[in-house]
């Protein structure tokens, strides 16, 4: 019975990771400008990726790839929403512009 549990607790990480990394594609090929992009990539991408580790972290019934899993989701979570951000703030400064329907321009007054 507990194979059976972890067979289906992996099945809906893997097919939820394979979505959010989806809506992330979509959302790369698909949003206006690179602001819009780059939150696309960095918020469905991150989860995405962390729970096909955490999949892979289970799947494998093995805590030392458990461990490594969360610390890589872990580390996804630390990183990557600062990176977004750090690169949204450099393509400011170089100059790119805000999508026309964009309202808010909080970076001006920086």
């Amino acid at each position: 019975m507990t194979g059976w549990l972890v067979a289906i607790l992996v099945a809906a990480l893997t097919v939820s990771g394979a979505a959010f990394s989806l809506i992330a594609a979509i959302g790369l090929s698909r949003l206006p400008d690179v602001y819009t992009r780059m939150h696309a990539a960095s918020k469905a991408g991150t989860v995405g990726s962390g729970l096909l580790l955490l999949a892979v972290g289970i799947h494998s019934m093995d805590m030392s790839t458990l461990a490594r899993a969360l610390a890589g989701f872990f580390f996804f979570i630390l990183t990557a929403p600062v990176s977004a951000h750090l690169l949204a703030m450099a393509a400011h400064k170089a100059g790119y512009p805000l999508h026309d329907k964009s309202v808010v321009d909080d970076l001006k007054k920086i």
